[in-house]
């Protein structure tokens, strides 16, 4: 959930974190005092030191947080009810900086899922940012590989990232538009 209150919790173990918005990695040790700044998709911005740092899902436990749930399919799931769940996992994606997921924000252009046979399947997504140059965006393209590669029969992950057509406000929705304060 976001919220602008910044919630300060002190780190419990060494945590791999990533500076905001250079993309460079780095730990952040235990025991520093950081502010969370955004809690969404399963990820954390936080700020230490006057810099923003983004802390995966995979290391709540050290911001005394639990980690999201593992997506589920039943048994006998289609290659529709895997593209729904694609989709909902690419909607616990987001930047760092924007408290806005890249679905909402119009930065997914393609997704496709292709049934290999065997129940297992490959999802090809084509997906943009905001801004060609941001130094987040390697973070953010393993974010959507990693978040879909946990959904059951999903065997092989490919994300493009494109620029052309270049992203626009325009492909905001119109939540996302609400949200930013565009409306």
């Amino acid at each position: 959930m976001y919220t602008r209150r910044y919630e300060t919790v002190t780190l419990s173990r060494d945590c791999p974190a990533v500076h905001v918005p250079s993309g460079e990695t780095g730990t952040l040790p235990a025991g520093l005092e950081v502010a969370i700044t955004q809690d969404l998709g399963g990820s954390f911005t936080v700020h230490a030191g006057g810099n923003l740092y983004r802390i995966a899902g995979t290391d709540a436990d050290a911001l005394g947080r639990e980690p999201l749930p593992q997506p589920e399919l039943p048994a006998s799931a289609t290659d529709a009810d895997v593209e729904a769940l694609v989709w909902s996992q690419l909607e616990t994606c987001y930047d760092p900086e924007i408290p806005i997921n890249l679905v909402e924000l119009g930065l997914i252009y393609d997704c496709r899922v292709t049934n290999l046979g065997d129940d297992k399947r490959r999802v090809d997504i084509q997906m943009t940012l905001t801004a060609p140059g941001c130094g987040m965006a390697d973070i953010i393209v393993d974010d959507v590989r990693s978040k879909i590669e946990l959904i059951p029969t999903v065997v092989e992950t490919n994300v493009e990232l494109v620029f052309d057509p270049p992203w626009t406000m325009d492909r905001m929705s119109e939540a996302a538009r609400l949200a930013a304060g565009l409306m």
